[in-house]
């Protein structure tokens, strides 16, 4: 039977990524799909369903922060990475988004991404003694909407509907993702911080990440693309977080990781090698040991760099606060590796 344009694959359609062992027995398993593009956009590998939609999440940041630089947004350096960002709400994070509201000449209370407390700590205890609370500066999104923003004082746009879908911002932004995606959006929905959100392909995210990771070398694409994507690997602590796994995949590989909520991951080399994982139950913690691990077995990155990263970004499994066990590739990747 046929899916309904209205959800994503189902769990028969989808294969064991990773599996979480305790003590020597397997505790829970991952299900998912993940693709692998090669440079020229080919498929080269294919893991469970890799056609039907998902909804990309925050993955899409670098396209809607594209469609805000479309519309005239003088974005540079740290502010690009941030307007890409989920961010961990750092004081440094913060003070960025800040600006970005400043140079726009609008306020924080105009943003409409919820008040939020900082995953960072230092951020959060300062929050707390200075009796500030929550603020929408923390919410891991404010730096697209700070972009979004911006893109409206700079065309006289309405600031007040500007996550409406059939706002300009928006319908730039639905053309941006389907141009690099290459294929239509199968359905727009709300997101997490209020902003539409659409659902395309795994296979149309990797193809569009593929062309992303390329242009700063492509004489032929869209400078602001490549503008993108050097930020966000100029400034990777700006896109996550110190130690967050995205932030030490791209410092340390040099390519580009950007996590969505709900399990998804994008990974995309210089030279456009792409993976896109989508874990089926949304959770993200095995995420970069598939991603990474699917580009190390296709030969995009070297397999001792993989290792050194891995060990520092996925997470052990405790017990009374020591390791008792491991995230491991599950049997869909383990075959690969044979």
């Amino acid at each position: 039977m046929p899916l309904s344009p209205h959800e994503t694959f189902a769990a028969e359609s989808a294969v064991e990524l990773a599996v979480i062992e305790r003590s020597g027995f397997i505790e829970s398993r991952h299900i998912g799909s993940a693709v692998v593009l090669a440079g020229d956009g080919s498929v080269v590998q294919e893991l469970g369903d890799i056609a039907s939609p998902i909804y990309a999440r925050s993955t899409l940041k670098p396209f809607q922060a594209l469609a805000s630089m479309q519309s005239g947004v003088p974005l540079r350096g740290a502010q690009v990475a941030l307007a890409c960002a989920s961010h961990t709400g750092s004081l440094d994070h913060m003070d960025v988004v800040e600006g970005m509201l400043k140079a726009a000449g609008v306020r924080e209370e105009q943003l409409q991404c919820p008040a939020d407390w900082p995953r960072d700590e230092t951020a959060r205890n300062w929050l707390i003694r200075s009796e500030r609370g929550k603020s929408k500066l923390a919410f891991n999104c404010s730096g697209k909407h700070a972009a979004f923003l911006w893109a409206c004082t700079e065309n006289g746009w309405d600031t007040r509907s500007y996550l409406e879908p059939n706002h300009p911002l928006q319908q730039r932004v639905r053309s941006a993702i389907e141009e690099y995606s290459g294929e239509a959006i199968a359905h727009l929905g709300i997101d997490g911080c209020g902003a539409p959100v659409a659902a395309i392909s795994l296979t149309g995210l990797a193809r569009a990440y593929s062309q992303l990771a390329k242009a700063p070398r492509d004489p032929n694409s869209n400078a602001r693309a490549a503008t993108v994507a050097t930020s966000m690997l100029d400034y990777p602590w700006a896109v996550q977080g110190r130690g967050e796994a995205n932030t030490v995949v791209m410092d340390e590989l040099g390519i580009l990781a950007k996590i969505g909520a709900e399990g998804v991951l994008v990974l995309a080399t210089p030279t456009g090698a792409t993976v896109a994982v989508k874990m089926l139950d949304g959770n993200l913690r095995a995420t970069t040991l598939v991603g990474l691990t699917l580009l190390a077995v296709s030969g995009a990155v070297d397999v001792p760099e993989v290792s050194s990263v891995l060990e520092k970004v996925v997470d052990p499994v405790l017990g009374g606060g020591h390791p008792v066990g491991r995230i491991r590739l599950g049997k869909a990747l383990l075959s690969l590796l044979d």
